[in-house]
């Protein structure tokens, strides 16, 4: 079993950073694809990016460019550096972990954390 738990969300002015990190526990993630996932109000979860186990970076077309995501194995941590915020950014962001298995993957979430783009 894999615990996320999310933090560094917060209220931001447009045009800030923020930086997201996803500490796991249970098992070690260096062999599991990372990804973040965001919910805004009224709409669907939506990937926002994943990285693989070998590093492999993709990004929604609305964050490329703007958001990074990057992993501490050591740490069994993953982060998203969010720059260049936008009210449209405003959503809470979901950790999610996806290990593979036989069948193909089980996928893990955390809580998730609020992330507010405001003036």
């Amino acid at each position: 079993q894999v615990q996320l738990v999310e933090s560094g969300g917060g209220l931001v002015q447009p045009g800030g950073s923020l930086r997201l990190t996803c500490a796991a526990s249970g098992s070690i993630i260096s062999s599991f694809t990372m990804g973040w996932y965001r919910q805004a109000p009224g709409k669907q979860r939506e990937l926002v990016g994943h990285i693989t186990a070998s590093d492999n970076e993709s990004y929604a077309s609305s964050v490329k460019g703007r958001f990074t995501l990057s992993r501490d194995n050591a740490k069994n941590m993953v982060h998203l550096q969010m720059n260049s915020l936008k009210p449209e950014d405003t959503a809470v962001y979901y950790c999610n972990a996806r290990r593979p298995i036989i069948s193909g993957w089980y996928d893990y979430w955390g809580q998730g954390t609020q992330v507010t783009v405001s003036s």
